[in-house]
Formats: structure tokens, C-alpha cells, sequence
């Protein structure tokens, strides 16, 4: 693999900056954010007044534990414009969630925070690696989801080139990297795994590709599917984090020089790690729920928002700003089976470690008598899809789940190809126990 390290002349001079420059810069800002809050959303006067504080209270960081925490139903139950902060005539772009599980989460961005998210994004892929003049193809969603127009304006916003193919039709996604030859491609690390999947099938072989790194986002996802992509493409593959309720895509990312963790941009956002029971912050180091306070958003700000996404808070390395580990899992999509926290990612570990088993899963949740039960659908790979192989699999994968996660699975292996694909993020827990009545 190619060295992609960033010139340092070409950062922003804030991602190097000293840590008393950053905080100062933050505390500003935080105190207008906090501010333009307070005056123009009727649901934060109404959660600050009751929790018996005003933005004048917050002299100095520590200072944001004084004010209420905002959630995903906030926006659901202000639906939809309900926490802008600025007139719908302002609103230069609006996105929105599927809403599969309640109301959709409805964003807005105006035209000063369409210009912050493409320099996030800018910022993000040149962490990355990606260079002015390089082309970048972008299978993320486009539509209602951020991603895909999120990741097509940091695109052009550095200067390089945007291939916006979105997601789907795999085998024209492989006719495009072998014919345009893009430098980079942006994509959820799941799909990637159905692209490599289809140059297998055309019996291309992914390392000849002109891709020197993949710019993975939207999920979880282990450094061992890191390991396996990198390896089968000769490029490096790294993490972008975002959400949509904060921007989108770019609110951190690793640096490609340490895939150390990423390196939140904390010029824009806030980070704080919290106990997810009690809601009291926990030291940098310590994992929790990430909470993010947005400091410069004029449309959607947001104030300690409950992401639910577990990780840790450590120093910076690459760039001065402090970096997050890699999302481990979710506080709400944390299965709980017979008294054992399970997440996804952990079965997904063990199945990469599973000779003879393809990395796609699916987690289904069942009824067993009177128990909650697991089991999981993987497929087996085309040169152990013999019944004894297959066996063999199937048991090796259930003893290392046993041993490392602490749960009885029962493992269903389909033959190559019989676990359902995604085009977009992947759904890895179907939940089919009966409804409590």
C-alpha cells in the first residue's frame, strides 16, 4: 500500500493547533451556540428554563454538564421543523431518516452549514488520503440519506473528482472502478464486501484495482473486516463517522497515517462520553455513550445529543484534536440475551476469524419454549460448501462465540450466497420473538 500521509502545510491550521487554542475557540463558540439555541427553539427555552439554566451560565467547558441532554425523539415529536433555529425560508437543503422505526428525524442545513459539511467532508478525505485532482467513487445513498450528497460535497469541495454512482447495481459498480479508475471510493463497509464479492465473481482480481483507500462509514465495523478489505485490495481502508442529526458524514475520521481511532473535528462539535444509566460525564478514556453539542450550526443546533454510540475519548496523535475509538456497538441496539450484552460486531469478529465462512451474517432473535434465543444466518464460501465442511463451520463458529462473547448460538449456514445482501447499511438484527401482548 501506497504512503498517503498528508503534507502538513495542507491542514487547516486549527487540526494542529495547541489544545489551549482549541478550547478556547470551542468555548466561544459554544456559549453562540448555546445562545442561538436558547432564543430560537422553543424546546430548548423550555428544557434550559426548566433545568433552571441559561447560556450566560456556561463560562467555562465543564460547564455544559449543567444542561439538559436532547434525543432522537426530540425531533421526532417536533416533527418536522419544529427545532430549527432559523425560518424554513433559510433552509437551503432538507434530509430526513426513513423513519422505519417512528416518525422520520428531519434535518436542515442552510447555506453556512452546507458550506461547513463540505469542508468536513473535504477535511475528513484528506485524512484520509484522498488528494486535489483524484477521483473519488461515491457508493453511498443519495436522497433523503446524507451521506451520498454529504460525501459528493466534501468530493468537490477538496478538488478532486466524484464519480456519484450511489448504491446498487454491483457488477456496474466493479465496470466503473476498472474503467474510470478512481483513486478512492467512499461506500458502507458492508457493500464493499458484496463489490469484492462481485470482482471475485468476474474473476477480477480486486488488488489490480486502481484503489489506494476506502473511505468507510454509516455502521460498525471491526478492524478485522478492516484487515480482510485492506488485504483484498492492496489499499488502506479507514472510518468516517457522522450522523445526520450532527451534520452527516465528516464529524470525525481516522487519520490513514495511524488508523488510531478518529479524530473528531472539535472545531464544530463538541464531544462528551457519558455513563448511558446515569447520564454523568466519565473521563477521556473511559467507554460510554458519545454526546455531541454542535457549535457552529445556524439551522439544527444541537445540545448534548444522545448519539447512543459507545466508544471512548482519547488524546490526539495525528492532529491535536482527541481522537474516539471505533464504534463498538449501540446502547440501543445492544442485544440483551439471557443477561449477556451482545452486539453485532462481535459476532461479526468471530466470523471473520472462521475459516470457510464468508463474512456476511445476519442475527435473527427467536422464541425458543419459553427463552429468548439466537441464531445466525452466515453462508458458507464456494470451496467449503460440502455438508461436512459446513458442519465443521458451523461448530467452530458457536465455540468461539461460547468462549469469547458468552452465549449459545445456534449457527444456520447457508450455501455461497443465501444470506440476504444490502445495498446501503446492512441489517444485522431481525427480531422475530413473539410481541408481548
Amino acid at each position: 500500500m501506497k504512503d498517503l500521509t498528508p503534507a502538513k502545510s495542507t491542514l487547516d491550521p486549527i487540526e494542529i493547533a495547541s489544545r489551549d487554542e482549541i478550547e478556547a475557540l470551542q468555548l466561544e463558540r459554544m456559549q453562540w451556540s448555546l445562545r442561538h439555541a436558547y432564543e430560537n427553539v422553543p424546546l430548548f427555552k423550555k428544557r434550559f428554563d426548566e433545568r433552571g439554566v441559561h447560556p450566560a451560565d456556561l463560562k467555562a467547558l465543564s460547564d455544559l454538564s449543567k444542561f439538559p441532554f436532547t434525543e432522537k425523539n426530540d425531533l421526532r415529536d417536533t416533527y418536522p421543523f419544529g427545532m430549527f433555529a432559523v425560518s424554513r425560508e433559510k433552509i437551503a437543503r432538507i434530509h430526513a431518516s426513513s423513519g422505519t422505526t417512528g416518525k422520520a428525524t428531519v434535518v436542515g442545513y442552510t447555506t453556512g452549514d452546507l458550506d461547513v459539511f463540505g469542508d468536513m467532508v473535504a477535511r475528513s478525505l484528506r485524512a484520509s488520503g484522498v488528494r486535489p485532482g483524484q477521483m473519488v467513487h461515491n457508493a453511498y445513498g443519495y436522497g433523503l440519506f446524507t451521506g451520498g450528497l454529504g460525501a459528493h460535497a466534501g468530493i468537490e469541495k477538496l478538488g478532486a473528482t466524484v464519480v456519484p454512482v450511489s448504491g446498487g447495481m454491483t457488477a456496474r459498480q466493479v465496470t466503473l472502478i476498472e474503467d474510470f479508475k478512481p483513486d478512492a471510493i467512499m461506500v458502507t463497509p458492508s457493500y464493499m464486501l458484496n463489490i469484492l464479492e462481485e470482482f471475485q465473481r468476474q474473476g477480477i482480481d480486486p488488488r489490480q484495482t486502481s484503489l489506494q483507500v476506502g473511505i468507510f462509514g454509516a455502521e460498525p465495523w471491526t478492524n478485522a473486516m478492516r484487515e480482510e478489505v485492506e488485504q483484498a485490495f492492496d489499499m488502506h481502508a479507514v472510518d468516517i463517522y457522522g450522523l445526520s442529526e450532527i451534520l452527516g458524514p465528516g464529524v470525525a475520521n481516522e487519520c490513514v497515517e495511524t488508523k488510531d481511532g478518529l479524530h473528531v473535528w472539535e472545531d464544530h462539535f463538541y464531544p462528551e462520553v457519558i455513563n448511558p444509566e446515569t447520564g454523568e460525564p466519565v473521563p477521556d478514556g473511559e467507554m460510554g455513550e458519545l454526546v455531541f453539542t454542535t457549535l457552529t450550526k445556524e439551522a439544527l443546533p444541537m445540545v448534548r445529543y444522545r448519539t447512543r454510540d459507545l466508544t471512548r475519548l482519547m488524546p490526539g496523535t495525528a492532529r491535536t484534536m482527541r481522537r474516539m475509538e471505533k464504534i463498538t456497538g449501540r446502547s440501543d441496539d445492544m442485544i440483551i440475551l439471557r443477561g449477556v450484552n451482545v452486539f453485532p460486531t462481535q459476532i461479526e469478529e468471530q466470523l471473520l476469524a472462521t475459516e470457510g465462512l464468508a463474512p456476511h451474517f445476519q442475527i435473527e432473535l427467536h422464541r425458543a419454549g419459553r427463552m429468548d434465543a439466537m441464531r445466525v444466518h452466515v453462508e458458507a464460501t464456494p470451496n467449503a460448501a460440502d455438508e461436512a465442511s459446513r458442519e465443521n463451520a458451523a461448530q467452530k463458529l458457536a465455540k468461539t462465540i461460547k468462549d469469547t462473547v458468552g452465549i449459545s448460538t445456534e449457527i444456520a449456514v447457508a450455501e455461497p450466497g443465501g444470506v440476504a445482501r444490502s445495498e446501503g447499511k446492512a441489517k444485522r438484527v431481525v427480531d422475530n420473538r413473539p410481541k408481548e401482548q
